[in-house]
């Protein structure tokens, strides 16, 4: 029998379980546990401090994570065998705890390219952004060829050139909600300031018509705007050459655009998270929720979204919402999902993922309360839907799919123009042309996929960093990286395959 009093956690007072912080043997005796350990518990997963009887709600964080499916004795591992959802909070108490946050002391600045509408990107890169999945090797093959070309080489200050090809765009209905979706997408993209130009290319025959996405506004304040059809420009070998001639003369446009101090408040983060495990609540999502604090106090904007993974913790952002009507926009997108999955075939009441469950995580309530950390304290200065442009600047939330790539999508046609992306399983992924940043919930996890990481947040457990220290590193990290500095998932050339437009709706 051994005693350890840095072998787990106690995240609130009213807590009945705690977390393990190390693998941990039966006998095992703990601090604040009533009884020496009966089972194996591993790294991250949690452990009854009392007995708790069927039906009791089991508390961490200081809220309801589920209710006991069996009674559970001191000391007992807890999780999908004994653990089961139950009743949440439905108290959203509509602002009752929106506190602005003070400004920031300092005026501080990043080095990105200002647009001719204002705003700031921090990637120049030319988009071949597709109408139609029919279209999207021929975007492909004009891409391939431009990267081959000399001209870009010649282009210091273009980033590059990405085609944003899809599986959508026919085959659906030309008047419902997946189509408005997916028009809102695209020209979100055509309009992200991470883009120095834009060529649209279609087939010609598709629902998703050309002259519909460039006759509803100005698709880019700046003019570097090109389109066409294949089957009005002859073919594909045809629309290859005109392609590779169009996106030579938005090159030159592009090349002219320069790296200025801009202001923090032109910032766009999209927060995500995901292959979350029971560290994510503790480590990485709260150190991110500081940083998207501190982002937000000089006037930035950070996004939060993933509506099935917050659901159960809803109601700690509607007491954050600046106003009513916000936080009931939120709910009104709570009910759309109920009804979503219920017709559908599923339920908002699931668990999580197998590798979640695998890293500790147990009920969709629990990943919830820890997902809903990365948003820090700001207040709820608006809700939007997905691939809405974000009007408002503070801490919004944009809703989306929790599949990490279509939320990220949304965020970016919303206008983000970084993603920073916290996870416990080692999540791999790169979403051009925002630069994203990987943040390791764990010490283990990072030192194993370190080349794949930008940060490790882990050492809030090994080493006793705070939590506001790792958010001022995260901060800062993401200045970096909205300067120039490649992230790891750049470096790996990640970014061309997670275009992933939520398609909603019958495909027909």
């Amino acid at each position: 029998m051994n005693t350890s009093d840095k072998s787990v956690i106690r995240l609130h007072p009213s807590d009945n379980v705690v977390v393990a912080l190390r693998d941990l043997a039966p006998g095992t005796t703990l601090p604040d546990v009533a009884a020496p350990l009966i089972d194996v518990v591993k790294r991250g997963h949690k452990v009854a401090t009392v007995d708790i009887a069927a039906g009791v709600a089991v508390t961490r964080y200081g809220q309801t994570i589920g209710v006991a499916t069996a009674d559970i004795a001191a000391g007992a591992h807890i999780h999908t065998h004994n653990l089961g959802m139950g009743p949440h909070s439905s108290d959203y108490a509509h602002g009752s705890e929106s506190r602005a946050l003070p400004p920031a002391p300092d005026a501080r600045t990043f080095q990105g390219y200002l647009r001719a509408d204002g705003k700031v990107g921090t990637r120049n890169y030319l988009g071949i952004l597709t109408s139609v999945n029919c279209s999207g090797s021929v975007a492909r093959f004009i891409a391939e060829a431009a990267e081959k070309a000399d001209w870009l080489a010649g282009f210091e200050n273009v980033d590059g050139v990405v085609p944003i090809v899809h599986q959508s765009g026919c085959g659906m209905s030309g008047r419902d909600e997946g189509y408005d979706t997916l028009f809102r997408t695209l020209a979100g993209y055509a309009r992200n300031p991470n883009f120095g130009g834009i060529l649209l290319v279609g087939l010609g025959c598709e629902v998703m018509q050309i002259p519909d996405l460039i006759g509803a506004g100005r698709m880019r304040a700046d003019g570097n705007f090109r389109y066409m059809t294949i089957q009005q420009t002859g073919g594909t070998r045809k629309t290859i050459e005109r392609g590779l001639e169009v996106l030579h003369a938005m090159g030159e446009v592009a090349n002219r655009a320069r790296r200025t101090p801009q202001p923090i408040s032109h910032l766009t983060v999209g927060l995500q998270c995901g292959g979350s495990d029971g560290y994510s609540g503790i480590t990485a999502n709260p150190a991110l929720g500081y940083a998207s604090d501190l982002l937000v106090r000089h006037g930035g904007t950070t996004i939060l979204s993933e509506t099935p993974e917050i659901y159960g913790a809803e109601h700690l952002l509607t007491r954050r919402a600046v106003s009513r009507e916000v936080g009931e926009k939120l709910i009104e997108r709570i009910r759309w999902w109920e009804d979503y999955t219920a017709r559908n075939g599923g339920e908002m009441d699931n668990n999580p993922s197998p590798g979640n469950k695998r890293g500790g995580l147990t009920t969709i309530l629990e990943k919830s309360l820890g997902a809903v950390a990365k948003g820090g304290t700001a207040p709820l200065a608006g809700v939007y839907k997905f691939g809405e442009q974000i009007t408002t600047p503070g801490f919004v939330y944009m809703d989306s799919p929790g599949y990490d790539p279509a939320s990220v999508t949304g965020q970016i046609a919303s206008g983000a123009t970084m993603i920073v992306f916290t996870t416990g399983r080692g999540s791999v992924s790169g979403y051009k042309p925002s630069p994203c940043v990987k943040l390791a919930t764990n010490t283990e996890m990072y030192d194993r996929m370190s080349e794949d990481m930008d940060l490790n947040c882990g050492d809030i457990i090994t080493e006793g960093v705070s939590v506001v220290e790792k958010g001022e590193q995260i901060f800062e990290l993401m200045l970096r990286v909205a300067s120039g500095q490649e992230s790891k998932s750049e470096e790996l050339g990640f970014g061309g395959a997670e275009f992933v437009p939520w398609q909603i709706g019958a495909v027909m």
